[in-house]
């Protein structure tokens, strides 16, 4: 029998929605979930060591986010990458991603900004070693601390589908970038949250969008 009060066991069941959906994301992410894959319940329960009901809630906000499509008769799938829509999605991430900025500047904590200067020194090294899968899981770290810093959660529900659209998009193609720059682009960022100029963060999401298009360009040319 599960001990604690209800509030506990409630945050006990939400940690591990949370927690099954980072791992499904990372695997959506880095291709081990590949696009147009089907998506089987029972394997990816056995792959991430959660149970039943906190793998379904993150399959289906997953569903929602468009990240997995509900095929009638065919179950779940990946999603495909949809290259030709690239510029328009960076195009509307950009506002976004400016917003959450400028508001984690304004609201972050303490503690979050020093989590956040953390992660931007962990992608820094995970850059210098070329360890292409601590980045990504550090990228995934700093994002985390952004959202919750921002404290916007409309603006954090609508970016980031688009954010783990662009992770995929860069891996599947990652052999035309440099994670050098990223980590630069999100040092620059972390640093300017950390000193609550919101200013500066605006620029530094803006470098970074535009970062990412400059790849998108490499890759689409």
């Amino acid at each position: 029998m599960t001990s604690g009060t209800p509030e506990q066991r409630e945050q006990d069941n939400r940690r591990q929605a949370d927690q099954a959906y980072d791992a499904i994301e990372n695997m959506i992410a880095t291709l081990q979930l590949r696009p147009s894959a089907p998506v089987v319940e029972s394997e990816l329960i056995a792959q991430i060591g959660l149970g039943r009901t906190p793998t379904r809630e993150a399959l289906m906000r997953l569903v929602a986010q468009g990240l997995i499509v509900q095929l009638p008769r065919r179950g779940l799938m990946v999603s495909d990458i949809q290259v030709s829509e690239q510029f328009d999605l960076l195009e509307a991430r950009r506002s976004l991603e400016r917003l959450i900025a400028c508001c984690s500047a304004r609201r972050a904590t303490p503690a979050q900004r020093e989590a956040l200067l953390a992660c931007a020194t962990r992608m820094a090294d995970a850059a210098d070693q070329e360890d292409l899968e601590a980045y990504m899981r550090v990228d995934q770290a700093l994002d985390r601390v952004n959202h919750a810093a921002c404290r916007n959660r409309f603006a954090v529900g609508a970016v980031v589908p688009m954010i783990i659209q662009c992770r995929r998009f860069w891996y599947a193609y990652r052999h035309h970038g440099d994670v050098a720059v990223g980590a630069r682009c999100h040092q620059r960022l972390a640093e300017a949250i950390a000193g609550g100029d919101g200013q500066a963060a605006a620029q530094a999401s803006d470098a970074l969008i535009d970062a990412l298009r400059e790849f998108a360009q490499q890759v689409i040319a």
